[in-house]
């Protein structure tokens, strides 16, 4: 299904959006009142097809700027003839799943993910809730650099706000629908932290609903305490928690809770490659995954791809990005993918990854077979693995001769059986290296030489994830 009316060249550049759209600091251009006021307008525009009442829906997170950004979006997308339909604060798997719901034109997420509360952004979703494409962004991109006055609304076609009251209830029933019919999570203790995030209500309500004890953590969020020490980026809130209340299991989401981290009942964690090689083995013996494997990134672990070749299943990787991997997933045509950060694409039920969902599904397992979670997602040993940060400030040093030079050295000491990975971030000024290799101090060795290079290139202290 088509995100728009006409389907863009994908040569186009892209500026202002990178792999999770548009995302800086609140109230410094590109996250401004003025960049969303046009951004609604040239989305607006684009997404007008045929005479019906055009509508898009409008979500967000917990952040104080959220209420600058929402109220700027929804003039652009009025003032473009849209009407608007404000869901509040809500997860974006949430808003993509209301998206396709309400038959909307298009879908919005206000929300910078994990990142602190100074941060924001804003995410597009087509009609079909797949987030939009980059040559779809390179098109509103470059809309917004035209005089897109001639083409606004006439006074009497104006759109029109209204809030949607039950959007919560109405997700609720979503996920716990994505629950197998005939079970129940009586008798589980669950933890979960909402990161002071868009979930702080739904995650809590539709797992007590389900039948579990639940122990809410990070639901009081107020503005600035949005992924502040809690949530699937810091889990130590989370681990401590289930030793405390000797739980059975916690649930750890992010900001906008599109992805999650695990603990077990010893509070160690479980991360996204676990929870990917636990779906896939217990959908693969019930027939339920379809094609030749799952889809993951160039981040996921050696150990997954040797766990899913011994099922018979393939591992495709893609660059990183959840977007990505369900480009890929629907290329070619498998309904499981994922990311190690925790983010899961259940594409039967979903069309982003949904912390809450996963989750679910794990706990499906859980009562199945009755035994703790340290044994049930624990599937594979993970090959040792090491990544650091390194922050930079103006041009990426990637491009420094000694930079290139310090990575082929690192190539080369790796060998055929090693791995170095080497990317900068979609979402900050950092440059991410890791490397895998069964050998521990070789691989910490590798990385922390190219890191000194970089960050000595980058003439900025290096920084450890």
């Amino acid at each position: 299904m088509s995100n728009g009316t006409t389907k863009p060249a994908a040569s186009q550049p892209r500026s202002l959006f990178g792999t999770d759209g548009i995302r800086g600091r609140a109230n410094i251009h590109p996250m401004t009142a003025e960049t969303a006021l046009c951004l609604g307008q040239a989305a607006g525009l684009m997404f007008t097809r045929g005479s019906h009442r055009h509508q898009v829906l409008i979500g967000k997170d917990t952040r104080l700027s959220g209420y600058m950004i929402e109220q700027a979006l929804t003039a652009g997308f009025l003032g473009a003839g849209m009407d608007v339909v404000l869901a509040g604060p809500l997860p974006t798997p949430a808003i993509a799943m209301l998206t396709r719901s309400l038959r909307a034109d298009l879908g919005v997420m206000i929300s910078a993910s994990h990142n602190p509360f100074e941060d924001n952004g804003i995410k597009l979703f087509g009609p079909d809730g797949v987030k939009l494409s980059d040559a779809h962004e390179a098109a509103i991109e470059a809309r917004m650099a035209t005089d897109l006055r001639p083409e606004l609304a006439t006074p009497e076609s104006l759109g029109r706000a209204r809030r949607l009251n039950d959007a919560a209830g109405r997700y609720i029933e979503g996920v716990k629908g994505t629950f197998p019919k005939g079970l129940r999570l009586d008798g589980l203790k669950i933890v979960v932290d909402c990161a002071n995030g868009a979930a702080y209500r739904v995650a809590p309500t539709a797992l007590w609903e389900l039948g579990a004890q639940v122990i809410p953590v990070g639901v009081s969020p107020d503005g600035f305490n949005i992924n502040r020490g809690c949530g699937s980026t810091v889990p130590d809130q989370l681990c401590a928690a289930v030793v405390e209340h000797g739980a059975d299991l916690g649930i750890a989401l992010d900001g906008d809770a599109d992805r999650l981290i695990l603990a077990d009942e010893h509070g160690e964690i479980i991360d996204g490659d676990q929870i990917l090689a636990l779906i896939a083995r217990s959908w693969a013996k019930t027939d339920r995954l379809t094609g030749s494997g799952i889809v993951a990134t160039v981040m996921s672990n050696l150990g997954l791809q040797t766990f899913l070749r011994g099922l018979g299943l393939d591992l495709h990787r893609t660059q990183v990005g959840d977007r990505y991997v369900g480009e890929r997933m629907r290329a070619l045509g498998i309904n499981l993918g994922g990311e190690q950060s925790g983010h899961v694409i259940l594409s039967d039920f979903s069309t982003t990854g949904d912390g809450l969902v996963a989750a679910l599904q794990v706990l499906a397992v859980l009562v199945r077979q009755g035994a703790p979670a340290s044994e049930v997602c624990r599937v594979f040993k993970p090959s040792p693995q090491l990544l650091r940060n390194v922050r930079f400030s103006g041009p990426s040093p990637l491009g420094d001769a000694r930079v290139k030079a310090a990575i082929t050295a690192a190539e080369a000491a790796l060998g055929p059986e090693g791995r170095l990975l080497i990317r900068p971030s979609g979402t900050e000024p950092l440059i991410r290296v890791m490397a895998e290799a069964e050998d521990d101090a070789l691989i910490a060795r590798i990385v922390g030489e190219v890191c000194e290079v970089i960050a000595a290139v980058a003439r900025t202290p290096e920084t450890t994830a």
